[in-house]
């Protein structure tokens, strides 16, 4: 059966020595996060992580949830337990604010405890990080009343969130909806309609469940400039805090799944639900996308931790599996076959994920980094590129790292041969699960045109420039380094063809749109290769030092730089093809008639 062991070294690693966290320690929410303590609550993290979810993750998978014929959902074996050792624990308040029970720690730590989670059991993960996705949405857009009446509860567990938009006919294009919303005269509404595809729409973890609704009121304009955000519990809440009566939400379905089996996605339907407007009429649009930002960033790291977990049990049966023999002599010479893990193309497939890994695990916490900085720097120029960065990396962290993640995971279950098909051996649950980090929250084809429609065009591109600047300032600082000589040449590299993208894009892009639509794959995964590349050179600027400063008998940094050459010898390179493809344009991509198809 699959194991799980949190990468406890990577994250002192990035957090101790590449970010250097302590840096921050004179910001709010950095004071009380010294490396000392986030190594002493990541370790705890890590021992739920591994002892309590990773056994549920196969029950979940084959035990699936059960809905009864009220609408009731029941959750596999052990997750309601899990659930409360979770609260019980204090989990959910880990980054969440103190004003209302949160432990006010840097979002970037969450961020760690997250890949954990998804890591040992992403079903069971959601459940929490939907809620996180609510709360976050009524801290920024709610009214005083409503975080009173709501966040408490949530960032103690008690209740969880969800995020209610989907609809039958109305998916990436959310201005079709049709769900409605009638004003009751009191400051209430009533909700009517069906969602789909809600993850953790209905189940029995917690005593309530506080559904984020996108809805269109009576007489509002059509499209996207009509839709509305509202807060609507299963269960209404008293004004004393109690929970009053079931209110008009109810399952009428469990989707059957490819995977994910231990996550209740529910058919949700809503008939006369009482419902409360969050944020202002007709601005539910950006109240959403402050939901789906949150929720972009988890998923990307969903899909690292299924590439994660892969190639941590990738790598135990390369080393125990007997097969032939290396192609330089034997290895095992007392063994009836060599293990598995001396073949070049076994070797391929796991370096390809450990440097995927280690690579996109620092992009994603540099981000997270510059998220906080943004909550907290009182340098106006600091938050405005955090606020850029964010807005600019977001797609690329959710589209890229699931990309990646799923191939990841689909090339460590192929190192088991037959044997990754058998469902006793774990891995196609890895395979199934990651699967879906590509489609929800915005399938990865949208995240490329968002990336290429509105990030880069923003602002007149400061954003990219901004990135590009910060590149050329890290080159010119270590140019003369012959140590890093091989990770500043991969970056100069990449950025540059990451610039000619842009410009080629910025040159054809308006002229005819769908040059913008065909390239925007090729460039989202320019821009990722050039994000990776850039935190390689970081990581071996820091892996270098620690050598200097004591570490040179330390084999973790020796491995960390042969890793980083892996990825320059061999990923790089592929920002060359993504650059031709994208260079070519629209022609051969349109070039067919629908009929020819």
């Amino acid at each position: 059966m699959p194991t799980y062991c949190a990468p406890l070294r990577e994250y002192k690693f990035l957090l101790r020595e590449v970010l250097e966290l302590d840096r921050y320690a004179n910001l709010p929410t950095f004071a009380e996060a010294s490396m000392d303590v986030v190594e002493q609550i990541l370790e705890e993290g890590a021992k739920f992580a591994e002892e309590v979810l990773q056994p549920l993750n196969a029950i979940g998978d084959h035990a699936g949830c059960k809905r009864a014929e009220d609408g009731a959902v029941t959750t596999p074996p052990g997750f309601k337990e899990a659930y409360k050792q979770y609260c019980d624990a204090g989990w959910p308040a880990l980054s969440s604010d103190p004003a209302f029970g949160g432990q006010g720690m840097p979002h970037i730590i969450a961020l760690a405890w997250s890949e954990m989670v998804a890591s040992a059991n992403m079903a069971w993960g959601m459940y929490p990080g939907l809620s996180h996705g609510a709360y976050e949405a009524i801290h920024k857009h709610g009214s005083d009343a409503q975080k009173q009446t709501y966040l408490p509860k949530l960032v103690t567990g008690e209740w969880t969130g969800t995020m209610n938009l989907t609809e039958p006919h109305a998916g990436t294009d959310v201005g079709m909806l049709r769900t409605k919303a009638v004003p009751q005269g009191d400051g209430s509404y009533r909700i009517t309609g069906q969602k789909i595809f809600i993850s953790a729409g209905e189940h029995d973890m917690s005593t309530n469940i506080i559904h984020l609704v996108i809805a269109r009121i009576e007489g509002a304009p059509a499209g996207t400039k009509g839709i509305s955000l509202f807060i609507v519990p299963k269960f209404l809440v008293n004004k004393d805090g109690s929970l009053g009566e079931r209110n008009g939400v109810v399952c009428g379905k469990i989707e059957e799944k490819m995977g994910i089996h231990g996550n209740s996605t529910c058919v949700l339907n809503y008939d006369a639900a009482v419902g409360y407007l969050c944020g202002q009429e007709n601005k539910g649009l950006s109240a959403m996308f402050t939901m789906m930002n949150v929720a972009r960033l988890g998923v990307g790291l969903q899909g690292l931790s299924q590439s994660e977990v892969a190639y941590q049990n990738g790598v135990a049966y390369a080393k125990d599996r007997l097969q032939g023999r290396s192609l330089t002599g034997k290895k095992n010479p007392d063994g009836p076959a060599d293990p598995i893990i001396v073949h070049p193309d076994i070797r391929r497939m796991l370096m390809e994920a450990k440097s995927f890994n280690e690579a996109a695990r620092a992009f994603a916490f540099w981000t997270a980094l510059h998220g906080d900085l943004l909550n907290v720097s009182p340098d106006e120029k600091v938050r405005e590129k955090a606020d850029d960065y964010m807005a600019l990396m977001t797609p690329v962290i959710k589209s890229y790292l699931t990309d990646k993640g799923y191939v990841h995971a689909a090339n460590c279950q192929q190192i088991y041969g037959g044997h990754g098909y058998i469902e006793e051996q774990g891995m196609s649950q890895f395979v199934r699960d990651a699967r879906i980090t590509m489609i929800y929250e915005g399938a990865n084809g949208i995240q490329a045109l968002d990336l290429v429609g509105r990030k880069l065009p923003a602002n007149g591109g400061r954003a990219v420039f901004a990135f590009f600047a910060e590149v050329d300032d890290f080159v010119h600082a270590h140019e003369d380094d012959a140590e890093l000589k091989p990770f500043i040449e991969g970056l100069v590299s990449a950025k540059a063809q990451l610039q000619d993208g842009t410009m080629w894009l910025m040159q054809n892009a308006m002229s005819n749109f769908d040059n913008a639509g065909a390239a925007s794959h090729d460039y989202l995964d320019l821009f990722g290769i050039t994000a990776l590349t850039y935190m390689w050179a970081l990581m071996a600027k820091a892996a270098f030092a620690a050598k200097k400063n004591g570490g040179a008998g330390d084999p973790y940094y020796d491995a960390k730089l042969a890793t980083g050459r892996y990825f320059l010898a061999r990923t790089l390179p592929e920002a060359t093809a993504h650059l031709a493809k994208l260079k070519s344009g629209a022609d051969a991509v349109m070039a067919l008639p629908a009929e020819a198809f």
